[in-house]
């Protein structure tokens, strides 16, 4: 048996040790990152592989959403991208690592969460009145899918936390599963009555609290390749506890993995039989990440993994800002190289701030920063922050 992490029952034997490097492998590979994009599958097979992409309302290069499938894909068409997601029937939204868009299939596996919701005394804000309830319920019946403003009203105010009672209403039925949300329109969530949107057989499906579970750790092991506990309890923002409960019967094995421990020692996790029987080879994509991506969400996982150290700091105020507003990694190779923070001004692309490893990945560099202002429409680059200004001469020569 194995160190656990206390509190928790000792683990069992790991069936392998991996290398650091065989690791970073598995999971890119599991994240769609290693080897020949899916085309075929397109932007669903992707939606169904990560299991989650979540949903942000920042939109510099494209919003993050959009930026999940054009790193594994390459420069599919945006308006391919949301077709894919919205109104399609294939997929909805709901609370998973946060707002997340999810396939349709994994409807039934948030049963637990929805009862969860049903049993709390308080959600999405007040009470609110029953016949509120009601009426958003009736509306919907009788004039099919409908946004919040379209129901009666988003907001009493101006204040965004502001709701009106028919937002406070619609979000908890939401919360509840009496309506789900498979479209949006102008960055709107359309809601829609789930008995008539989802389709019949996974709306009826109603599996036990364990069951739910037992196939989320699964999928988030296998969306992952490689995870310690912690992240499977942070893929679809599960309790330690649930996580725990079902580990032993949820297919995942246990491993050893060199440097994910304390201090740089071999460490515990679990991983999926399939990414361990796959040959983790093929061509590494390079490309620019939201922050938002699966693969560097999890910013104690990014730094074991990659050794980089990166958060998020739109919300930070602009004077402490170290990378910029929305600072994207830049990932070549299998790894995480340095920074771009991205705007966009008419037809140019704007790289506010750079920052790099080292001068031998300049040339990735300029590849990413040139596909992606072909992807969003763009047919200049300017860079103007350069971590290194030496690298300007050859930087500008790689992007003329």
């Amino acid at each position: 048996m194995t160190a656990s992490t206390p509190g928790t029952s000792p683990l069992p034997a790991p069936v392998t040790t991996l290398g650091a490097d065989d690791a970073r492998r598995i999971v890119l590979r599991a994240q769609g990152l290693l080897g020949a994009p899916d085309r075929r599958g397109g932007v669903r097979g992707m939606l169904r592989r990560l299991g989650s992409v979540q949903l942000d309302t920042i939109s510099v290069l494209a919003r993050s959403h959009e930026l999940v499938p054009y790193a594994r894909l390459g420069a599919v068409g945006r308006p391919a991208v949301e077709a894919a997601y919205w109104g399609s029937g294939t997929s909805f939204e709901y609370w998973s690592h946060a707002a997340c868009i999810l396939p349709v299939e994994e409807w039934p596996l948030f049963a637990f969460r929805r009862r969860h919701y049903r049993a709390k005394a308080h959600v999405w804000g007040k009470q609110g009145e029953a016949a509120t309830y009601r009426s958003v319920l009736d509306k919907l019946r009788a004039e099919g899918p409908l946004t919040s403003t379209e129901l009666g009203g988003a907001k009493k105010t101006s204040e965004w936390w502001d709701w009106s009672d028919t937002k406070i209403a619609v979000e908890r039925a939401l919360a509840f599963g009496d309506v789900v949300c498979t479209e949006r329109r102008s960055w709107k969530r359309v809601y829609a009555l789930a008995e008539q949107a989802v389709p019949a057989e996974l709306f009826a499906a109603e599996p036990d609290d364990a069951e739910c579970l037992r196939t989320l750790v699964a999928q988030s092991g296998a969306a992952l390749g490689l995870a310690t506990r912690a992240d499977l309890v942070d893929y679809h923002r599960l309790r330690a506890e649930q996580v725990d409960a079902v580990l032993p019967d949820s297919g995942l094995v246990p491993v050893e993995v060199a440097g994910w421990g304390p201090n740089g020692t071999p460490g515990a996790a679990w991983a999926d039989p399939e990414a361990l029987a796959t040959t983790s080879r093929g061509r590494h994509r390079t490309t620019l990440l939201s922050p938002f991506d699966s693969l560097v969400w999890d910013r104690p996982r990014t730094e074991r993994i990659f050794g980089m150290l990166h958060r998020l700091e739109a919300y930070t105020p602009k004077h402490k800002r170290v990378h910029g507003y929305f600072a994207m990694p830049v990932l070549t190779g299998g790894r995480l190289v340095g920074r771009v923070d991205p705007a966009r001004e008419g037809r140019t692309l704007v790289a506010r701030q750079v920052s790099l490893d080292s001068p031998r990945h300049l040339e990735a560099l300029a590849a990413a920063l040139r596909e992606a202002a072909g992807w969003v429409g763009c047919d200049a680059v300017r860079v103007e922050a350069l971590h290194e200004e030496s690298l300007r001469p050859a930087l500008e020569r790689l992007l003329a």
